[in-house]
C-alpha cells in the first residue's frame, strides 16, 4: 500500500488540481490500494490530459476526469482484480461503488466507469467523450510516450520532477503481462501482443 503517497500541493507543474470530497477520496483510495509507481502513474494521467486540454482550449468535468484518472488501474491490484474481468472494467465497477458511496446520480457513476473501460479501448474523439479522450492520451504518454510531443518539455520535465517514475514501465509490464496470461481475450493481452514491452522501452519518459 502507498500509504505516505498524499500529496496536498493546489497544482502540480502548473496545472490546477480539482478540489472537493470525490477528489480526496478517489486520491486516498489510490493512495491506500497501489504503490508509488501507480500512484504518481495516475495522477500523471489525469496531469498530462488536463495540461493538453488546457493548451487546446478543451472544456472538460476535472472532477471526473481526477476520479476516473485515479482509480482507472485498481483493477490490476490485488483486492480489485478479476479473474473473469479485463482490468479496466473491474476498475470500473469500483469506481461505481466508491461514488455510489459519494452520493453520486446514476448517470455520473456511469460515466466514470464509461471512462475508464473506455481509456483502453480504440481511440475517443474530443467531440465524443472529452473525459474518454483526455484519459487515453494521458496514459498512452504516461505509459508508452506516445504523444510527448504535444506537451512542452519544461512541463513534462517538471512532471516528473514532482512525480518520479519509481519504476513504472517495469511494474506496469509485469501487472499487463500477468492480466494477459490468465485472461488472453482482454485488451491488457492485446496491448502485450501489440509490442506494449518495446513501446514502454522506448518510452523517453523512462530515462528521465
Amino acid at each position: 500500500m502507498n500509504t505516505t503517497a498524499a500529496h496536498s500541493a493546489a497544482d502540480i507543474a502548473g496545472i490546477r488540481l480539482p478540489g472537493g470530497a470525490a477528489v480526496e477520496a478517489a486520491r486516498l483510495v489510490c493512495a491506500e490500494y497501489t504503490d508509488k509507481a501507480l500512484f504518481h502513474h495516475s495522477l500523471r494521467s489525469y496531469l498530462f490530459g488536463a495540461a493538453y486540454a488546457q493548451d487546446r482550449g478543451l472544456d472538460f468535468d476535472e472532477e471526473l476526469l481526477y476520479v476516473s484518472a485515479l482509480l482507472h488501474d485498481l483493477g490490476l491490484t490485488a483486492p480489485f482484480d478479476s479473474h473473469t474481468l479485463p482490468f479496466e472494467e473491474a476498475g470500473g465497477h469500483a469506481a461505481r461503488l466508491l461514488t455510489a458511496g459519494l452520493g453520486w446520480p446514476m448517470e455520473r457513476r456511469d460515466r466514470a466507469a464509461e471512462v475508464i473501460v473506455l481509456h483502453m479501448r480504440d481511440d475517443v474523439p474530443a467531440e465524443q467523450d472529452v473525459e474518454s479522450h483526455l484519459l487515453q492520451i494521458g496514459t498512452t504518454a504516461d505509459v508508452s510516450g506516445g504523444g510527448l510531443d504535444a506537451f512542452a518539455p519544461e512541463f513534462t520535465a517538471e512532471l516528473m520532477r514532482a512525480l518520479p517514475r519509481a519504476g513504472f514501465g517495469a511494474v506496469f509490464l509485469d501487472l499487463v503481462r500477468d492480466q494477459g496470461t490468465r485472461k488472453p481475450d482482454c485488451a491488457a493481452a492485446g496491448l502485450v501482443r501489440g509490442g506494449v514491452a518495446e513501446r514502454i522501452a522506448a518510452n523517453p519518459l523512462e530515462r528521465l
